[in-house]
């Protein structure tokens, strides 16, 4: 943990100088993610829900955000490097594995899913 430490903690300067989305509910937030890219390349970061959440469908109603979000920007797809814990849900929420990023932390061998979700486009009328 303490090598992803960095990585995984999210600062006042991420959320100020990126797109990040909360959900809020009593006005404590429980969940957010961020979505990071420009032009027509986005990747969904940091999509976490607290413990007590998990299973309410707010992880879902998350992703679902995120995916309407970036199809309003105009992009075709979301690219994801997934925790292996959660490809699942990934999964059932539309995504495919494309590959996967394999690092290296003091001798251990960690590989990460990637995944992509291809996003509708609107039709023209």
């Amino acid at each position: 943990m303490r090598h992803w430490n960095e990585s995984l903690t999210i600062t006042p300067e991420f959320v100020r100088d990126n797109e990040v989305y909360a959900a809020v509910s009593g006005g404590e937030p429980f969940g957010f993610y961020a979505l990071m890219g420009t032009g027509g390349e986005l990747e969904l970061e940091h999509l976490w829900v607290l413990p007590a959440w998990i299973g309410s469908g707010a992880g879902r109603l998350l992703f679902e955000h995120a995916m309407e979000t970036a199809a309003s920007r105009g992009v075709n797809s979301v690219e994801i490097e997934a925790d292996p814990n959660a490809e699942g849900f990934y999964l059932r929420m539309g995504a495919f594995r494309v590959g996967e990023n394999v690092y290296d932390i003091e001798g251990h061998r960690r590989a990460l899913p990637r995944m992509l979700v291809e996003l509708s486009k609107p039709t023209e009328e």
